[in-house]
């Protein structure tokens, strides 16, 4: 059987869906599946209008002209026409929760249009059961999709931990308002001694933090670095303190996943999937309480050792649940369901 996967958003600097899909098709080959990949290179899919352009138009010609028997819709988006049955992975319902604040159109598109799309798929996938329940929550009340937790880069089960002597925390993924980034600021004021590392694409929340952080005479110990290399993110997680994943919505939580397979010390939000991926591991804290934060990471840097023996006596275990050819072999089961 030919699967012909959407890999647009794994084109340049992947992110979020973009890793999961460069990961699984990996991880697909791996286990011998026949995989075509399907992308349009020169195609920036960070533009709205491109996204819709590929979404709507080029994924179902390619796919029609792959010969394969299905198709995979791996961005959390799919082709409202298409011939060949659809799998599609459904990342979170964050455009009908969480983005109230962004563009009609793009509430519209990535929101409402989607969900009434998905109903016609052959298969849904879900990154976790917080993201499942959303699913029948907001789109199906009678669905059962399947939940396939996405795989963690190996790279991750290989990072050597040597913290640096003067603690920062790195925090991974976009800056945007959902991640939550300004409770993390705020509590600069009350930790002289850390420094936060940001790394992930920025949005325009990010003048907002900046301009907070600028406020509280704190902007000196808050680098926002953008985008970085793979090299570049693998050592800030050798260096880091902790890991802090304050974010108020994740449908599954690729910062938090990779700490734990890292062994990095993470403190996450008590929101959505994280409570999940977490399982018990790493102190969870509301979202928006600077004053539980700020505890929190107190805490944990007075004593960093004990910190570091506890995230490393658990890193094995969240490397098996987190490994791609575990997500991989359950990806083509629901790929065989869909083919009967």
């Amino acid at each position: 059987m030919i699967v012909a996967l959407d890999t647009q958003l794994a084109v340049g600097t992947a992110t979020g869906a973009g890793v999961y899909q460069r990961d699984l098709a990996a991880a697909l080959r791996e286990l011998g599946a026949n995989v075509h990949e399907l992308s349009a290179p020169w195609l920036d899919p960070w533009r709205f209008d491109r996204r819709v352009l590929w979404d709507q138009v080029l994924l179902p010609l390619q796919a029609a002209r792959s010969g394969a028997a299905l198709l995979h819709a791996s961005a959390g988006t799919m082709p409202l026409l298409r011939t060949l049955p659809t799998v599609v992975t459904v990342h979170d319902l964050a455009w009908l929760r969480v983005q109230a604040h962004t563009r009609a159109y793009a509430r519209a598109y990535f929101g409402a249009i989607q969900a009434r799309a998905y109903r016609t798929a052959a298969a849904v996938v879900c990154d976790s059961q917080f993201s499942a329940d959303e699913y029948r929550a907001l789109v199906d009340p009678h669905a059962n999709p399947t939940v396939v937790y996405p795989g963690v880069d190996a790279r991750f089960a290989a990072i050597e931990r040597r913290p640096d002597k003067a603690p920062f925390a790195l925090v991974a993924g976009t800056v945007e308002e959902r991640k939550n980034l300004l409770v993390l600021v705020e509590t600069l004021r009350a930790l002289p001694q850390l420094r936060i590392v940001s790394v992930g694409p920025h949005t325009p929340y990010a003048d907002t933090v900046r301009a907070r952080a600028a406020e509280l005479n704190v902007a000196d110990r808050l680098d926002l670095r953008g985008y970085v290399t793979r090299d570049e993110l693998d050592d800030l997680y050798a260096r880091a303190a902790c890991a802090l994943v304050p974010s108020r919505y994740e449908g599954f939580g690729y910062a938090l996943a990779e700490a734990l397979c890292a062994g990095l010390p993470a403190i996450a939000a008590r929101s959505s999937s994280l409570v999940e991926v977490a399982a018990g591991a790493v102190p969870l804290v509301d979202p928006d309480d600077v004053t539980g934060w700020t505890d929190a990471v107190r805490a944990l840097l007075a004593d960093r050792d004990r910190a570091e023996a506890g995230a490393a006596s658990r890193r094995a275990l969240h490397v098996a649940r987190f490994a791609w050819r575990k997500a991989a072999l359950s990806t083509v089961e629901v790929y065989q369901r869909v083919s009967m």
